[in-house]
């Protein structure tokens, strides 16, 4: 059973959440997202919805996690009702789909990590780099076996269980994390030019404070924190009565945040100093980086170590996906850990090659004019994870409000007005932010 693992250490789960909710999202998205919208103001927003709904939401899910000790249907269940497991089930549904399509992406990183080691992905001219890279996401044969590299790495990795495998990864590559973007972060930083990106982040532009970058704000805090996906339900599972659960989730908000933004200071200003685009999309990662790469004194060195940062990201995260299933599948089953980790891991392989086809053979099978990962895509960033954290919220604010006073004082008093802030935004605000998003997304 799931229930009977736990972590080793407050520090653990901190970082393991914090792996979790930061993952490609710091690195890959927001770079681009920021460029798309306005840089500062969207980074201004961000800011502002992490450290109130997201923090909120993040509550939510773990009161319910740390009282159920189960997986998130069965938290669900137990702590506010039969009916409520609805919910956990859309989040524990929702996890695997992201999986299937997030390591396609996965992929790609240890592809170019590869290519980083050789030589080889270190192109200037972009024409041939974006040649490079359709040409690899469409040859289906190549882009799926990097895709099960990934799977079978994360698989090992969650066989081993909360201690010996997710807690001791996350202790090691967090860090590594960190330091590795803080040398890419400095060595941007001394190109000719480079100020400029810094004040393409930092700089208020009111010219971009519009409706649409708020929204992306929005919807970018409740994937960058990994909220209605099950991960953080089931990691609160695990964490002691002891540890104290405002102060984690701040610390996993704090580190997300950081992290996004150190993401944003590692490719900024080297775009800037080379003079590219810095609206260029999901390309910056994989067409833009390896142009500034090979114009860079030691250029792969550096980028072995960017691309090192985006294993490292995806694993972190995709890790905590396959988690969520793994440990509501043991609630419910006789199966031993490795067991029901290379079932679901053989399943999200078996989609997930669906999901690799969609940029080769089956490029034009649409379904409502989606291909199946942007398919996938959509609804679980539009529908799965949004109605999974409805739930979370209205049952940690309104059905289960008593658990969720248990859960924020069990380590220590907390004043009354504070808890009452917190059940207003878990209750009141967080689902009518979440609702807007959607809708905006939608329309």
């Amino acid at each position: 059973m799931a229930s009977n693992s736990t972590w080793g250490s407050r520090i653990g789960f901190i970082l393991a959440s914090a792996g979790s909710a930061v993952g490609l999202g710091a690195i890959w998205k927001f770079p681009y997202l920021a460029g798309n919208n306005g840089g500062s103001v969207f980074l201004l927003s961000y800011l502002l919805f992490t450290f109130t709904v997201g923090v909120a939401m993040l509550i939510s899910e773990y009161v319910i996690g740390r009282e159920g000790r189960m997986g998130a249907i069965g938290s669900l269940k137990k702590v506010v009702g039969k009916h409520w497991g609805v919910f956990g089930t859309v989040g524990v549904v929702t996890a695997f789909a992201i999986l299937c399509f997030y390591s396609c992406v996965g992929g790609w990183c240890i592809k170019y990590l590869i290519d980083a080691f050789t030589g080889t992905g270190i192109v200037s001219n972009a024409d041939e780099l974006n040649k490079n890279f359709g040409s690899f996401v469409s040859n289906g044969a190549l882009a799926y076996f990097y895709q099960i590299i990934f799977l079978l790495a994360n698989a090992m990795i969650v066989s081993l269980g909360v201690q010996k495998g997710i807690e001791r990864l996350a202790k090691f590559l967090m860090p590594v994390l960190f330091i590795l973007m803080l040398i890419l972060i400095v060595r941007g930083l001394t190109l000719p030019g480079a100020v400029k990106g810094l004040e393409y982040l930092f700089k208020p532009n009111w010219s971009g404070f519009t409706s649409s970058a708020i929204f992306n704000a929005m919807g970018f805090t409740f994937f960058s924190l990994s909220l209605g996906a099950a991960v953080m339900v089931t990691y609160a599972g695990y964490l002691s009565e002891k540890a104290n659960l405002l102060t984690s989730t701040a610390w996993v908000a704090f580190l997300a945040i950081m992290a996004a933004v150190l993401g944003g200071l590692m490719v900024m200003p080297a775009v800037f100093a080379f003079n590219l685009s810095p609206t260029a999309g999901p390309g910056l990662t994989f067409v833009t980086m390896p142009a500034i790469f090979s114009q860079m004194p030691f250029g792969v060195f550096f980028a072995i170590l960017f691309y090192f940062c985006l294993v490292v990201a995806a694993i972190t995260s995709s890790m905590s996906m396959l988690e969520a299933v793994v440990a509501s599948v043991l609630d419910y089953t006789r199966l031993s850990r490795a067991a029901v980790t290379w079932i679901t891991t053989a399943l999200a392989a078996f989609i997930g090659l669906f999901c690799t086809l969609s940029f080769g053979s089956l490029s034009d099978f649409k379904i409502f004019g989606k291909n199946v990962f942007d398919l996938l895509d959509f609804l679980t960033c539009s529908v799965g994870m949004p109605l999974s954290e409805i739930g979370f919220s209205v049952a940690a604010a309104w059905i289960a409000w008593k658990v969720t006073a248990k859960q924020l004082t069990s380590a220590g008093p907390v004043q009354t007005w504070l808890l009452w802030a917190i059940r207003i935004v878990i209750g009141i605000l967080s689902p009518f932010l979440i609702i807007t998003v959607v809708l905006t997304g939608l329309l």
